[in-house]
């Protein structure tokens, strides 16, 4: 049936409208019901895409409709949505596709009396499109311009373009509604780069070298379901951003040594450690809940490795952890702003009052954090954001609060071009195809 990747979609977007996150509601609808990967791929992109555009989507419906877009069912605006996203930025459907599968997308979920209106309004963004007309409203204050013309809030782009400026922030937003690249991090105790390589070459995926990174791959075009491709399963590799692999590199852990990651699920970065250090030590991979550290186990079975010892406990009260580590990674929970293109709603979650909220907790982590470091280690603080308060300026207020602590040179073997020069590393996504991270590394004076 043509239409049912779409009706998938629609129960997917409806789901994200009652609360549930993105990647819960996508992963519910595929794995409802057997699909084949064509049609996941156009679950995902339609997901997805809609969500991330829904404040340019929901701006074109009273452009275009004839009654006030107040008055439609927030359903039938979903389903509006889902049709206009198809139109305005899926060039794999024909626009007559579009239309026709919209039209019967309003019928099949109770609008049958509506579907006349959904035509008109659909046919009506067609014939405006043929002739040039562009009907998303444009304001002039750049702020309101950006945030309707990419579909981010306000406070976003603001944001962006007090540290940045109007040119840097409109690039920041055209990163985040991009498909994001898959990464590849090989696991050197059980495989190695050329076997990889050509295990993946052999099934059709082709693979680049990222800042020739000695575990690093990048993945390139669609390479259906991950779990299925050779390696996966015998704990060859992992999947993780290069971003979040940069991070275990900064910290530059040694074999023998005793490692706390403090907020340590999914565990990513946990099991990073460990394989840089021969799986020979010590890595305490500690988490609040037991729910989120049951993903990481299952790296750790899947990726054999034997030196982590996990810990559910909340991180900024563990003090039998008194000076017993050589190196603590502090990848403390953020707003996620460096990642927006990984998660499609984060934009639309994330507040500015949240973000305070995230502060209070990033400190206190931080300040229990540097107990559990022993005279010499050293501790990593990293976010996945790109918001002042909860980098450089959380970072100042602790550098002022502890005069004894200071950052620290990144090791010879980290990519110094990445490095600013007080020490500390901001990764803008747009200018390295990477992941937007915050990383510095100190150490006790």
């Amino acid at each position: 049936m043509q239409n049912h990747p779409r009706q998938l979609a629609f129960l997917a977007l409806s789901a994200i409208e009652r609360g549930v996150y993105a990647d819960v509601a996508l992963h519910r609808v595929l794995e409802s019901e057997p699909l084949a990967q064509g049609e996941r791929s156009l679950v995902t992109e339609l997901v997805y895409g809609t969500v991330r555009r829904k404040r340019s989507l929901s701006a074109l419906i009273p452009a275009l409709a004839t009654r006030k877009s107040r008055q439609l069912p927030p359903k039938l605006a979903t389903i509006l949505n889902l049709g206009l996203y198809q139109l305005r930025y899926l060039d794999r459907v024909s626009p007559s596709a579009a239309v026709s599968s919209t039209v019967e997308l309003a019928k099949q979920n109770g609008f049958s009396g509506l579907s006349g209106f959904v035509n008109a309004l659909m046919r009506q963004y067609v014939r405006l499109e043929a002739t040039g007309v562009d009907v998303l409203p444009t304001p002039t204050d750049p702020v309101t311009r950006l945030g309707v013309l990419h579909s981010y809030p306000d406070w976003i782009v603001q944001l962006w373009i007090e540290q940045f400026g109007v040119e840097e922030a409109e690039k920041l937003c055209i990163w985040g509604n991009q498909s994001p690249s898959i990464d590849l991090r090989v696991n050197p105790l059980r495989s190695n780069m050329e076997e990889v390589i050509q295990q993946l070459e052999n099934v059709g995926i082709a693979v680049t070298r990222v800042l020739e990174l000695p575990q690093t791959l990048r993945i390139s075009g669609n390479a259906g379901k991950i779990e299925n491709l050779p390696g996966f399963s015998s704990g060859w590799w992992s999947i993780q951003d290069t971003s979040a692999q940069l991070v275990s590199h900064l910290l530059d852990p040694q074999p023998g040594e005793v490692i706390i990651d403090a907020c340590a699920a999914p565990g990513g970065k946990t099991t990073h450690i460990a394989e840089l250090m021969q799986d020979k030590g010590q890595v305490w991979a500690c988490d609040l809940k037991a729910s989120r550290l049951k993903k990481l186990k299952q790296n750790q079975e899947r990726l054999n490795l034997q030196s982590i010892q996990i810990f559910e406990g909340d991180s900024r009260n563990l003090p039998q952890f008194k000076n017993t580590a050589d190196r603590v990674l502090l990848d403390v929970p953020c707003s996620g702003l460096g990642t927006l293109h990984r998660h499609a709603d984060a934009r639309w979650r994330q507040t500015p009052d949240s973000v305070t909220g995230l502060t209070i907790i990033q400190q206190q982590l931080l300040e229990e954090a540097i107990t559990w470091v022993k005279p010499e280690g050293t501790l990593v603080y990293s976010t996945c954001t790109l918001h002042p308060l909860e980098n450089e300026h959380a970072l100042a207020s602790f550098l002022s609060r502890h005069p004894d602590w200071e950052i620290a040179t990144p090791p010879a073997t980290f990519p110094q071009s990445l490095v600013s020069p007080t020490g500390e590393i901001k990764i803008l996504p747009h200018q390295f195809s990477l992941d937007g991270f915050f990383m510095v590394r100190l150490r006790r004076r």
